[in-house]
């Protein structure tokens, strides 16, 4: 069986074409995989429930008794320390759990408005 003239070139051509389709969609399309959609998915939903916890942690600090105290030793820190002394104060804490959450005292943080920060 014998394939007219043009069969080889088109179907390298196919081949060619399908290939920077595919590589353009990826690099600039937007396309992505499951894989990442799902990576990208876990971290925003991370990120939204830090921000759904910064009131909670902003009415902690409201009630806490040392507030003035903890304040004060968040105002004298520089930017570097004011995350970990964010997370001693105990107002970085989730409720239901024992650790404090570094995202969460750095948005804790940035609700609480301290100058310089």
């Amino acid at each position: 069986m014998t394939f007219p003239e043009w069969t080889k070139p088109g179907l390298y051509g196919a081949l060619g074409g399908a290939i920077a389709v595919s590589i353009i969609g990826f690099a600039w399309g937007g396309w992505t995989t499951s894989s990442n959609a799902q990576t990208m998915a876990q971290d925003l939903a991370a990120e939204e429930v830090t921000l759904a916890m910064v009131p909670v942690c902003l009415n902690m600090s409201a009630a806490d008794p040392e507030r003035t105290e903890k304040l004060a030793t968040l105002q004298d820190l520089s930017s570097f320390g004011r995350r970990n002394a964010m997370m001693e104060t105990g107002w970085a804490t989730r409720p239901g759990t024992d650790t404090p959450d570094r995202d969460l005292a750095a948005a804790c943080l940035a609700g609480l408005e301290l100058d310089g920060s």
